[in-house]
This record gives C-alpha cells, structure tokens and sequence, in this order.
C-alpha cells in the first residue's frame, strides 16, 4: 500500500512540475494504479475470515458486521444467541458459538464443575444447532495441581456425554489451547499435544481444538510443524501477534503469511479468525490489514 501511495506522489509531482508528459498519459498511469489497487485487495477465497467480537468492544456488533461484510469476512466468533440475530442480518456466520461455559478456569478438567457444565451445554447444543452453526466452545480450565492424567481423565468423563450429545445435534465441542506462561496461569490445556491426546481419547469427530496461534507461540513455539502435525484434531484458528496480542504486521515475531500457507496445506475448511487488540487509532484499518496479510 505504501509503495502505490509513493507512485501517486511522484505521479503528481510529474504532472504538476514536468511539461515534457502530457497530463492525459499521466492520468491514464493514475487509472492504472487505480485497478491494480483494486485487484491487489480481493481476497483470494483461499481462507475462511472471521474476526472475534471482544477485540472490538468500542463499536457495536451491527458495526462490526457492516466493517466485516465489506472486508470481506465471512464470520464472527465468540458471540452468544443474542446476537445471532444480527449476524444473519447480515448474512455473516457464527463461526464459534459461545455462552455455555461458566469462565476460563472452571473447566472439564474438574470434576466439581461438571454438573454445572452439563446444564449448559445440554441447553446450548441444540440452540447452536437450530441457528444453524456448528462450532461450540469450550475449556480445560485451571490445572489445580492435577497430573496431565486426572486433567485428561475428568475431560473424558466430563465430556463424553455433551459430545454425544452434539453428535445427535451435528454441533463440534471446540476446546482453545491456551497459554498457561503470560495470560491464563495454570491453565491445563496449555500444549497442542495435551489437547490432541485428550481429543484420541474421546475419538470423536466432534470434539476437536481451538488452535489460537498467539498462546501457542508463547507456550510451545515450532507453530508451523505443530499445525502440520496435529491438523486432524484442529478445526479452528485464531491470530495474534507476539508479544502483547495486538497488530500481527511487521511489529512482532510471528511472520503469518508462511502460518497460514501451512494451515491452507493442510487441507484446512474451517476458519482462521483474528483475535488480536487493534494499537492503531483506527482498529478497522488494522482488521482490513490482518485478513490481506494472512489471505494467502
């Protein structure tokens, strides 16, 4: 973008400065640069955008629809039935339903909370369905003090029925890896192998994981060879850049069009949403970069 804002400027200066070129050839160049940007912006179908409704919590969810049709994103995440409404307005997906988890830390990985889980998704499940989405998220939670194999053993035991249950329903339980080091202390689900073994144990192909590339850069790193690795257990993606979780440009570690490459090799068909917190004063300029960025 900023080399097309050079030519124009240098464009002008010829124009205004150099009658040796004709102001008719150079406004021709101008048309010219102007059709390229225009070709240069379409997105080229490769990936499913979405973006996370938190991230944007200064503007509405109507706005937030509005700026996300006209980027071209095909979806929200983490919205709940109230809004869903609003999304169908604008003809935009659910692409990762929440509402029925109690937080981050109360989690499958404990027993006391199962009951309480069970109520919810039990209610949840059918509602994602009948809206006519898919994907449902839910959480490891805290680990506190538990073994990777009593926090494997309480998700199975806590899990299975509400897995099948969405089965019957045609919904996926999404569980999101998180990172257990800066943002979610003592969180279980903490490594992309944690949550692959927990999802061969249930073997289902309606549980699946969260992939969110930020936590797991922070946690494990080797992102590329994790995504390649353990596709067939992720159904989702989501960005940030390291460190802080805001704009994934040239600002941070992460280079996202080789990330992306990778999860498009994969054969992936879900979605990749953006779920970083915008620095920039204008934060749907900064969404409109992400998705061309990560747009391979």
């Amino acid at each position: 973008m900023a080399s097309n804002q050079n030519r124009r400027s240098a464009i002008k200066s010829i124009v205004t400065g150099t009658a040796a070129i004709s102001a008719a050839s150079m406004l021709s160049s101008f048309k010219s640069e102007e059709k390229e940007m225009v070709v240069d912006t379409a997105l080229k179908g490769n990936i499913n955008h979405a973006v996370c409704r938190w991230c944007y919590g200064d503007i509405s969810v109507e706005q937030l629809c509005i700026a996300a049709k006209d980027i071209g994103i095909k979806g929200i995440d983490l919205v709940g039935p109230a809004d869903w409404p609003t999304l169908k307005k604008y003809g935009l997906y659910s692409s990762m339903c929440n509402g029925a988890e109690i937080n981050l830390t109360d989690g499958f990985g404990d027993t006391q909370f199962h009951a309480q889980l069970h109520k919810n998704y039990s209610e949840m499940i059918p509602k994602v369905a009948a809206a006519g989405y898919k994907n449902l998220i839910c959480f490891s939670g805290s680990r506190r003090g538990k073994d990777n194999e009593t926090g494997w053993n309480n998700c199975v035991e806590g899990l299975k029925p509400m897995v099948e249950l969405a089965e019957k329903h045609g919904v996926v339980l999404v569980m999101e890896l998180l990172n257990s080091k800066i943002d979610h202390k003592d969180y279980q689900c903490d490594r992309v192998e944690w949550g692959a073994e927990l999802a061969k144990r249930l073997g289902s192909e309606h549980f699946k994981l969260l992939f969110d590339i930020y936590h797991m850069q922070i946690d494990e790193g080797d992102v590329i060879r994790n995504i390649k690795t353990f596709h067939p257990y992720i159904n989702h993606y989501h960005t940030g850049g390291v460190p802080g979780r805001n704009e994934i440009d040239d600002s941070q570690e992460l280079y996202y069009p080789a990330i992306m490459k990778a999860i498009v090799a994969t054969g992936h068909t879900g979605f990749v949403a953006q779920e970083f917190i915008p620095k920039q004063p204008d934060h749907l300029a900064s969404l409109r970069k992400a998705v061309h960025i990560c747009d391979v």
